[in-house]
């Protein structure tokens, strides 16, 4: 992974997160603390500010060095989620990974590690119902076929958000709302949402 392609991942995921900082904290206002915009947006500036700095690294240096800034900067559940989501792919991608198998492998340790964090799985209306149906689009990927993959993880993304509808929170401070919490999108499924979409721009737009 270049330095100019880690760059680019920054400045776009950056960039997205804080595009959308206001739809999220709406969303958080109706089911949540109403603070996961301002969170996020605090979390990827100050990611930003060190795009330099972790692009020179190696990729999986660099995940590693992001989650933990995201852990230190970002307040309420969303920190230690995102956190432990990017260390633990960090720690599990190869320092050159060779092949979108490299990079499926690598989310799933991701994945993992928000379920372990979170004490949660699909179907508790969080950002679980985005991160698991774009793992199962990046292992069902055909390699070569990169566009294809990419219009995969969007449409994962994308079916996945939309499926935190008409779910019952069951965790976090959305789960004390009840029955109320249902007929609202996740904000924190959102987000996820916003980045795989972000990822998947830059990737397609590589020479």
């Amino acid at each position: 992974m270049t330095q100019e392609l880690l760059s680019a991942l920054i400045e776009r995921t950056t960039a997205s997160i804080a595009a959308h900082a206001d739809e999220l904290t709406k969303l958080d206002q109706a089911i949540g603390d109403g603070d996961h915009g301002i969170n996020m947006a605090r979390g990827f500036k100050a990611i930003a500010e060190q795009r330099d700095s972790l692009a020179a690294l190696p990729a999986n240096q660099a995940l590693q060095k992001a989650g933990m800034t995201l852990v230190m900067k970002v307040g309420g559940a969303s920190g230690p989620l995102y956190g432990s989501l990017l260390m633990s792919m960090g720690k599990a991608l190869p320092e050159a990974p060779a092949s979108l198998a490299d990079v499926a492998a690598a989310f799933a340790e991701g994945v993992a590690a928000v379920q372990k964090r979170g004490k949660s799985g699909p179907g508790e209306k969080t950002m679980l119902e985005v991160l698991v149906p774009v793992l199962a689009a990046l292992r069902a990927a055909d390699g070569t076929d990169l566009p294809a993959a990419l219009a995969a993880v969007r449409a994962a993304a994308d079916t996945g958000l939309e499926s935190t509808r008409p779910m019952r929170a069951t965790k976090g401070r959305a789960s004390y709302l009840g029955e109320r919490s249902v007929g609202h999108l996740d904000p924190g499924a959102r987000s996820s949402a916003l980045l795989a979409h972000a990822v998947a721009d830059v990737l397609e737009q590589m020479p």
